[in-house]
């Protein structure tokens, strides 16, 4: 998997060779709540990551090889590895989000690609935001609302940790699109008890997404905010 024309090699163990790792090794995966809360990682990263406006030869290449692995898994079921394969490819570059949608549905496996999905919306929020940017815009609206409605399936204490952490790295945008996704999912309730972490800085954003949404959403927000004292 290494060498462009080299043909995959399989451990004694039967081991599925490592992806090609666009970015350097961050040890083994943390939980999903930790890796969600962690908005401010890796600042530098995401911001080059979200400015890519297309992939290149060597990103095709690297996902076409995960892509022919992962049918080969399948074929001879091996299920365990194959989902090993998808979390791995969950956290690579937003850019290359809408080359594994596009060759995993040329390949017949578009459960595994809602599989990725799942998996990819308990990155880091600044990450989450990036790769529904990436397939925004290549055209898979769909799937990058999708993403983020499934990332903010967090607990709310979660959610205004990770916004909090967007907002000290001044990342005014992501905190916007983060909390527009919520206030569309989450119940007036839940988007109240998110407030808890820091109401100063929250409950202004989460009035201001709820009016983004509909006056309604703005009022029902503010008595559940008032009920679960916070002033609003």
């Amino acid at each position: 998997m290494v060498e462009e024309d080299a043909a995959p090699v399989v451990a004694p163990s039967g081991a599925v060779p490592l992806l090609p790792d666009p970015a350097p090794a961050t040890g083994r995966r943390t939980p999903r709540g930790a890796r969600f809360a962690g908005a401010a990682e890796d600042v530098g990263e995401e911001r080059a990551e979200s400015r890519a406006v297309g992939a290149g030869g060597a990103e095709r290449r690297d996902v076409a090889r995960a892509v022919e692995t992962l049918a080969r898994l399948r074929k001879e079921g091996r299920s365990g590895e194959a989902h090993a394969l998808l979390a791995e490819a969950a956290s690579w570059a937003p850019v290359r989000f809408p080359l594994l949608a596009h060759e995993l549905e040329r390949a017949g496996l578009g459960a595994d690609w809602q599989t990725l999905l799942w998996e990819a919306a308990s990155l880091p929020a600044g990450r989450l935001v990036a790769a529904a940017d990436a397939l925004g815009a290549a055209g898979r609206a769909g799937d990058g609302q999708q993403i983020l409605r499934q990332g903010v399936a967090r607990p709310p204490g979660e959610i205004g940790e990770a916004v909090l952490g967007l907002v000290a790295a001044g990342r005014d945008r992501e905190v916007r699109v983060l909390l527009d996704a919520y206030v569309r999912a989450r119940t007036p309730e839940e988007a109240a008890r998110s407030a808890e972490p820091g109401p100063q800085t929250l409950v202004p954003l989460l009035l201001e997404a709820a009016r983004g949404v509909s006056d309604e959403r703005r009022w029902d927000l503010v008595h559940a905010l008032r009920v679960a004292g916070f002033p609003a």
